[in-house]
């Protein structure tokens, strides 16, 4: 049974727990400061950290490890794509702040620049899918470790492009982030497309396991992958518009209170300022 291979393991669970309650700390502290974390955030990054639990301690990770392409295929979903995005969306400056305030982690923020992050994350998309070092990952724990560590880093580094829990380029507003939200599921449309139509299994660990069933499965498992990469584009989409409404209005308002152009636009992108804050009231 499934159940019986359902083992709970301290090193996987550990990092979860410990960037659970960094976060409950810094949202505590906030909060007394008068500066409470929106109930939405936190429920985000929650989710977000209960989802990369469950992909990497539940039934799914044996079963995805020694049986089915298709269930490797959602926990890699989950770890790459829909977990980071969560724990992203539940980020902001203000929480990222004593984080931010270590020099050697600050001088990394170039890291989630839009021409870097997105490169990033498509390398290491394409490479891991790779049959060598695919195949590899299924058979060494310590490169499984590091395939679930890539899809998560990058995943959240080409998130956080988007979302911004602290500002980025100046340049790249929400119509450049439709553009770079489209870059990344055609990208992944690739991919998914490469597994649905191929005509041979890519991975011979899979075939050893499902005596002829390989290939359905491979199908199966680029299936999950288009159908996921547009159900996130379309919400992708549906809150880059939300956002780009909300900050159109904002900014209209604030030139009507005669702020300056510039300070207007940076308080409109990031609505963080006082005076923005009023003026939304």
């Amino acid at each position: 049974m499934i159940g019986a291979h359902w083992q709970l393991e301290p090193l996987q669970v550990l990092p979860v727990l410990l960037f659970a309650g960094m976060y409950a700390a810094r949202a505590r502290a906030l909060s007394r400061r008068g500066r409470p974390v929106p109930g939405r955030r936190m429920a985000s990054f929650y989710t977000g950290l209960g989802l990369v639990t469950l992909a990497l301690i539940s039934p799914v990770d044996w079963y995805a490890e020694n049986r089915r392409l298709w269930v490797h295929m959602i926990q890699h979903l989950v770890l790459g794509d829909i977990a980071p995005l969560l724990v992203v969306l539940g980020l902001t400056r203000a929480i990222l702040r004593p984080v931010l305030a270590i020099r050697w982690i600050d001088r990394l923020r170039w890291l989630a620049h839009p021409l870097v992050a997105l490169p990033m994350w498509i390398v290491s998309l394409a490479a891991w899918h790779l049959s060598p070092l695919y195949q590899l990952a299924l058979r060494h724990d310590a490169a499984h470790a590091l395939q679930h560590i890539c899809f998560f880093t990058f995943g959240a580094l080409m998130w956080a492009a988007v979302i911004e829990p602290v500002p980025g380029p100046a340049w790249f507003g929400n119509g450049w982030k439709a553009i770079y939200t489209l870059v990344v599921r055609t990208a992944g449309m690739i991919l998914a497309n490469a597994f649905i139509w191929a005509g041979s299994p890519f991975y011979g660990y899979y075939v050893a396991r499902e005596h002829g069933g390989a290939l359905a499965d491979q199908r199966a498992a680029g299936a999950i992958m288009f159908i996921e990469g547009g159900v996130v584009t379309l919400l992708a989409f549906a809150w880059l518009f939300l956002r780009y409404t909300r900050e159109t209005e904002l900014l209209q308002r604030l030139l009507e209170h005669d702020v300056d152009g510039v300070r207007a636009a940076r308080a409109a992108r990031y609505d963080r300022s006082a005076q923005a804050r009023r003026v939304m009231r």
